[in-house]
């Protein structure tokens, strides 16, 4: 299964380093090292858990005992470390802030770095035990809550890209094309499976291709989890090759990453089936309507003479999906399905998030990205790649669209930026839930 942060240990220092620049005052106590009872709980609740399970493995072996086993180990190890950071010796202690040895021995360090009469080499090995003291603390409690952050439930499932060109005609159809290969060869270089389920293209001046609309499933298991930070709008600011006065263009290309759920096997599955009515991706043959008509352009008689494309509508909220790549009406058909229960489950999810957070802005105070907002821009003439969500910018843009190290590097700092943002949400929901019980 391929992971969703698949160089965890380099990605966990990009954390520390996002979550430092975002919270972290000058204060040597940092913030972050505090944990909220409720926070703490729930750490040696699971503890406790992880043991119960532990003992019942060690008598009778059970697969699905062994993945909780599994998924708990983490949070468990962060709790240890953390513990041993802070200097908690007592594991009932349930308070808010460090303990009053870990307390007390940042005040004696800080206490010898501003007496004047502290001789110079004293001072030294005070300032470096503070800084390795506070810089563990921080990076542990990092860790501990991440442990505890909930999976995102589409995370082990394969996925689809859809690429779309926006505003800049012609030259965003070209940037599409940049992009579709960006991701193929990104999936080559990382052994995952790749294909095109829909290519829709145009051609352009120059009798280059142009394209109009693009779909890429993956269908490596933990693809969603990987490549959902690349879903919003990447801009491109470039020379296009039409253009006679060397002028800058600026175009854009819509990406939707979506979990893309098996077409077969849902007896297998419980709260992922088609047939529950609970699931995200359940629909109602009833509420979509299915037209079949002749496949249009090149193509031949064939395209003249065959009713194979098909053309799904979900009625209730007006999704469309239309297939006729395949000269089989059954697969298209089956490929329209596919394609449309990704779609319908994906804005169910989106629904939810976004009522979530409203409900976060008020405690945050800052409001969440949408699916319209840039969230990459491609730079031609500085070589340029700048995310505006993580704040990286790399000069490397050949790498870049090539699939290479630099794209991992930008997907990672994205990803921790994305893990930043849940961790500053579960902090939002501690204080609310505190606020609430003293209220």
């Amino acid at each position: 299964m391929l992971q969703a942060n698949y160089a965890f240990p380099r990605h966990y220092k990009v954390l520390v380093t996002c979550w430092r620049r975002a919270r972290f005052s000058s204060n040597v106590i940092s913030s972050a090292a505090n944990l909220s009872p409720t926070f703490l709980g729930r750490a040696r609740a699971l503890t406790v858990e992880h043991a119960e399970l532990s003992d019942q493995l060690a008598k009778n072996y059970d697969v699905n005992i062994a993945k909780k086993v599994g998924e708990l180990s983490p949070t468990i190890t962060a709790l240890s470390e953390w513990e041993q950071a802070s200097s908690v010796s007592d594991l009932s202690t349930t308070g808010r802030h460090l303990s009053l040895q870990f307390e007390k021995s940042l005040l004696e360090l800080q206490q010898l770095l501003g007496d004047p009469a502290t001789d110079t080499e004293l001072r030294s090995i005070a300032a470096e035990e503070l800084a390795g003291s506070s810089q563990s603390l921080e990076e542990t409690t990092i860790r501990l809550k991440s442990s505890l952050l909930p999976v995102h439930e589409f995370a082990h499932l394969p996925c689809l890209i859809e690429v779309r060109p926006g505003v800049g005609g012609s030259e965003a159809g070209l940037f599409a094309g940049d992009l579709l290969r960006m991701y193929q060869a990104f999936c080559k270089r990382h052994g995952l499976r790749a294909s095109i389920l829909k290519l829709d293209e145009t051609e352009g001046a120059g009798n280059e291709s142009q394209v109009q609309e693009a779909i890429l499933e993956i269908e490596n298991d933990g693809a969603y989890g990987t490549l959902r930070c690349e879903a919003g709008v990447h801009r491109v600011q470039r020379v296009p090759a039409t253009e006679s006065k060397g002028r800058t263009h600026t175009s854009a290309v819509s990406v939707l990453v979506l979990p893309s759920f098996p077409s077969t096997g849902a007896d297998e599955m419980t709260q992922n089936s088609f047939n529950d009515p609970a699931s995200d991706y359940y629909i109602d043959p009833t509420e979509v309507r299915t037209d079949v008509m002749r496949a249009r352009g090149a193509g031949g008689q064939h395209v003249n003479t065959t009713d194979s494309a098909v053309r799904l509508t979900h009625i209730p909220t007006n999704t469309v999906v239309a297939i006729q790549d395949s000269r089989s009406q059954h697969k298209n058909r089956e490929k329209a399905w596919h394609i449309l229960r990704s779609r319908i489950a994906q804005a169910r999810r989106e629904a939810r998030e976004e009522e979530m957070a409203r409900l976060r802005a008020s405690i945050i105070g800052v409001s969440g990205t949408g699916r319209g907002d840039k969230i990459r821009t491609y730079n031609w003439s500085q070589q340029r790649v700048t995310d505006h969500r993580s704040g990286i910018t790399l000069h490397h843009l050949d790498d870049v669209l090539e699939g290479g190290s630099s794209l991992d590097e930008v997907m990672l700092s994205v990803r921790s930026w994305m893990t930043e943002k849940e961790l500053q949400a579960l902090d939002a929901d501690e204080v609310s839930g505190e606020a609430g019980k003293t209220s």
